[in-house]
């Protein structure tokens, strides 16, 4: 949109006025400083991160791979008469909860990668 051509140019704002407008200029001049180091920082934040992640662990890692059949076979030693009343998996690890031949309950814990009982535990009641 083009200007109407006059003759006459603009006038000077009132000194009051002039003093309002330098204050609004510089005001909005340090609110878009702080925005862009704020959004500086945001935008370095998320370099670094994307720069620094590391892959997952793997939840099998250190697992057998299985046979070609797909199936990864082992024992598990569990003391005779015992049976089992539960179990539950956590990554390499077993949780094998066992109702023991003289009536009391036990919780083994086997690690898959060592293949070795990593814990026993006696459920006794107080």
């Amino acid at each position: 949109m083009a200007r109407p051509a006059s003759d006459e140019e603009e006038k000077p704002l009132d000194p009051a006025v002039e003093n309002v407008r330098r204050k609004l200029v510089r005001f909005v001049a340090i609110n878009l400083g702080l925005l862009f180091i704020a959004l500086m920082a945001v935008v370095g934040a998320l370099v670094y991160k994307s720069v620094t992640v590391t892959p997952p662990a793997d939840s099998a890692a250190g697992i057998e791979v299985p046979s070609p059949e797909g199936v990864i076979e082992g024992q598990i030693p569990v003391p005779s008469g015992a049976r089992i009343v539960s179990q539950s998996l956590s990554g390499n690890r077993i949780s094998l909860s066992l109702e023991l031949p003289d009536g009391s309950r036990a919780v083994h814990v086997y690690d898959m990668t060592s293949k070795r009982i990593v814990g026993r535990f006696a459920i006794v009641q107080e």
